[in-house]
């Protein structure tokens, strides 16, 4: 049975573990060996993923199937001048666990969570070539722009910009 929960520091090293199994596989086709390890060292790192909680304030919620954890997602605010649209962070679940709703019960509960908020819209980025974009229209998200970000270290994240509106 899988349950969804809200998560803190706690799960830091579950988080930083399941990033490490899924992002080589998801990735694999579409970035470079050199910059998947590079960006998990960014973006998943145990003190990027403390900072993440403590000082961006970034809500992580965690998918378990029988107390394993088998997904994550993280999002918030998007800034104190747009408080009433969310970014979606991170949302990822485990290779063996996927194709069976657990992606989009991670996504309801987010929206069932910021929705009370006042939240009019959660938007994401995602790889222009990544096949969630799929995913994430089957879901109602548009794409309301692109954009080719520098993430240092000779590597850019050419995505796409989508956005749902709540």
């Amino acid at each position: 049975m899988i349950s969804i929960k809200k998560v803190g520091e706690e799960a830091i090293p579950a988080i930083h573990s399941l990033a490490r199994s899924i992002w080589p596989i998801a990735y694999k086709n579409i970035i470079t060996d050199e910059q998947i390890d590079y960006m998990l060292e960014l973006m998943y790192s145990p003190t990027s993923l403390q900072q993440q909680i403590l000082e961006k304030k970034h809500q992580f919620i965690m998918a378990y199937e029988n107390d394993l954890p088998v997904g994550y997602s993280s999002y918030s605010i998007k800034s104190e001048t747009e408080i009433n649209t969310y970014r979606l962070h991170k949302l990822y679940v485990s290779v063996d666990q996927q194709r069976k709703g657990i992606a989009t019960r991670l996504l309801n509960y987010i929206i069932s969570d910021i929705q009370p908020t006042g939240a009019t819209a959660i938007q994401l980025n995602v790889n222009k070539m990544n096949p969630s974009v799929l995913f994430y229209t089957a879901k109602g998200f548009t794409v309301a722009e692109e954009q080719m970000l520098d993430i240092g270290n000779g590597f850019f994240m050419d995505d796409y910009i989508m956005q749902l509106m709540c």
